[in-house]
């Protein structure tokens, strides 16, 4: 059997929507990895480190050999590809177009504490060498919620990272989770939240619910009083979310596996619709179209 040309570390993310996309690890784990609700990369062998830059470009040598043009998008993994200096993600992103110039589409995660290392010129250089899209986990745009998380993260360094984004021209998909603050904090995670999307009006909006496959142990060391939200709960919180956000054109989806109600349109175009079906969840849930609980499974 022959060798593959990419060299994996498991268990290896990416996001619902990069399922067609050539992984490239350019790093292993995440550089900061202490958010407490975050069960992607403690895994022992998921300790973070940079990959060598001959190893990633012999990746995309490799890669290009089996698939050829069959490649049209590459998500630079894992946790936090920016973290990388921008000199080194330029030899990548050139050798992507080289090896692979069928692709049309470069992608990664992004944690708003990397983009302060980097100067809007060197984004914008980024850019240009065929940086796409980055996604963003917000989680929330309360204070509060992401100090008791331990995200290392505020409102306002948030919202820098996605303007810095904006201005260069990168695509920006926010992440919000549905239930992070509890009951307690329900209500300031939502409409927080919410200000921090208009803030930013960015070009895509995801709701995933917090949960913990792995159980609440980490979690709850430094938010012992956190008790979570109920399907109930965390509808009404949803439309809360939903009320505040004044988005001019921002694709919204709430369609992960964790969801219970698949929610999808065009934000503001689509607002009254998204809020009339999670009122009708909250007034009759055996009525609305939900999924069900074993096929939440993460």
């Amino acid at each position: 059997m022959p060798e593959a040309p990419i060299r994996y570390v498991e268990p290896v993310f990416r996001p619902p929507s990069e399922s067609q996309s050539l992984i490239l690890p350019v790093t292993d784990g995440c550089s900061w990895n202490k958010c407490t609700f975050c069960e992607m990369y403690t895994a022992p062998q998921k300790a973070f480190r940079a990959r060598s830059e001959d190893e990633v470009i012999d990746s995309i040598r490799r890669s290009a050999a089996v698939y050829g043009d069959r490649v049209r998008r590459v998500f630079l993994a894992d946790g936090d590809a920016l973290v990388l200096p921008t000199r080194r993600l330029l030899v990548i992103l050139e050798a992507i177009r080289t090896h692979l110039p069928a692709v049309r589409r470069i992608s990664t995660y992004c944690l708003p504490r990397n983009l302060r290392k980097k100067p809007l010129d060197e984004v914008r250089a980024l850019a240009a060498a065929g940086l796409t899209m980055a996604y963003v986990g917000a989680e929330s745009g309360d204070d509060t919620v992401l100090e008791r998380v331990n995200k290392g993260e505020t409102f306002d360094t948030t919202c820098a990272a996605l303007d810095v984004l904006g201005e260069a021209g990168i695509t920006r998909s926010v992440m919000i989770l549905n239930g992070l603050g509890g009951q307690a904090l329900s209500a300031p995670h939502a409409e927080h939240s919410a200000r921090l999307a208009n803030a930013v009006q960015p070009e895509y909006l995801a709701t995933l619910v917090v949960s913990f496959p792995q159980g609440e142990a980490r979690f709850r060391a430094d938010f012992p009083e956190w008790t979570p939200l109920d399907q109930r709960g965390l509808f009404v919180e949803m439309a809360r979310f939903l009320s505040q956000l004044e988005l001019r054109r921002t694709v919204f989806r709430s369609d992960h596996a964790s969801n219970w109600l698949v929610l999808k349109g065009t934000l503001g175009a689509d607002k009254a619709r998204l809020l009339a079906q999670v009122q009708a969840a909250i007034e009759a849930p055996q009525r609305a179209a939900l999924r069900p609980a074993w096929a939440r499974g993460l």
